[in-house]
């Protein structure tokens, strides 16, 4: 890795404030629902859920519900509301300059609700994805990045992850990962302290330069301005 460059074998996505913008959908969702609990800050819940898989903040933020009911309600009001979501900048030319086998969605969303947001944007359908439905453990573990490498055939330290979340960015960096933040949901403060190699605006920023033939490694880089 160089200023502008990282030699990897993989690069790991992100859903939600990377690939695609789905933020309005998840804020109406999650204020309804905090407003529906009596949460005095639905703004602050919104917050605290983004970037994390819904059951674990429910299991948070209500220790005592039907942790699974509550879930499973989240999910529907989240697949129905698909208003707004639309493809980040640079995100469809970025994933097409990939080879498909070198690339995976690694999200917090269940895998019915990411199925439902990457048709609902238009982009391609991943060869590989790994969704809160495949792991255990969820963001800032590094369950699911370590998944998300293993399904691509490599290691962690071999991959890029590209995050807008801290929680996110925090799991990419425990599973030995070079970690490219976006601007596109959480402060520059915060995605630097949580870890992060990189700081650029959208998929946009980001570029990618074939390995040499039969080579497995490839290049993302930064585009300088």
């Amino acid at each position: 890795m160089n200023s502008n460059s990282i030699r990897c074998r993989g690069v790991l996505f992100d859903l939600d404030g990377v690939l695609v913008d789905s933020t309005p959908a998840v804020a109406r969702v999650w204020a309804w629902w905090a407003r529906k609990h009596g949460f005095k800050d639905p703004d602050e819940i919104v917050r605290l859920a983004h970037g994390r898989p819904s059951i674990e903040s429910i299991r948070e933020l209500l220790p005592h519900a039907d942790h699974d009911a509550e879930s499973r309600e989240v999910e529907r009001c989240e697949i129905e509301d698909t208003d707004g979501v639309v493809p980040l900048p640079g995100t469809l030319e970025l994933l097409h300059a990939i080879p498909p086998e070198k690339w995976a969605i690694v999200t917090s969303c269940t895998r019915r609700l990411a199925e439902v947001r990457i048709a609902a944007a238009g982009l391609p359908k991943p060869k590989h994805m790994v969704t809160s439905t495949d792991i255990t453990n969820g963001k800032p573990h590094p369950e699911p990045y370590l998944k998300g490498a293993k399904v691509l055939g490599t290691t962690g330290a071999d991959c890029v992850v590209i995050e807008d979340a801290p929680a996110g960015i925090r799991a990419g960096k425990a599973a030995g990962a070079h970690v490219v933040a976006l601007r596109t949901t959480a402060s520059d403060t915060e995605v630097r302290e949580a870890g992060a190699d990189w700081l650029v605006n959208d998929c946009a920023d980001l570029s990618v330069e074939p390995g040499k033939d039969g080579e497995a490694f490839f290049l993302l880089r930064r585009r300088t301005k």
